[in-house]
């Protein structure tokens, strides 16, 4: 249902397969922050503290990609996989991941690429 939502969004300047990997990898942030603002506690009956459970949607995609993905992000040069989690997972920008990394700022934007190529390459 994303992609079908998103499709205006396309340019056709670019390979499909980009696009849609765009796609997925902002799905997988937006799960993960989901789930970190999300109680995870359920308070005396009668309190006004929330329960939470995963959609089936949530479970599915977790099922399907959490095993493969961890595998192929192991796989990585540990270089690449410090810039991935940096930009991706933490959610910083090319700016505050190279002060974090001490690197330059083109550099962790080609190994952002270059991680994300790899990760492509081992979840197709």
């Amino acid at each position: 249902m994303t992609v079908w939502r998103a499709a205006a969004g396309y340019r056709r300047d670019g390979a499909a397969v980009g696009w849609l990997w765009s796609v997925a990898t902002g799905r997988l942030i937006d799960a993960r922050r989901r789930a970190l603002a999300r109680p995870q506690s359920v308070g005396a009956p009668g309190d006004d503290v929330l329960a939470w459970s995963p959609s089936a949607e949530d479970e599915a995609l977790a099922d399907a990609y959490d095993a493969e993905l961890e595998r192929a992000l192991h796989r990585l040069a540990p270089e690449l996989r410090a810039v991935f989690q940096a930009t991706v997972l933490n959610g910083l920008t090319v700016r505050e991941a190279a002060v974090l990394l001490g690197v330059p700022e083109g550099t962790v934007k080609n190994r952002a690429m270059r991680a994300r190529r790899e990760l492509q390459e081992a979840l197709s």
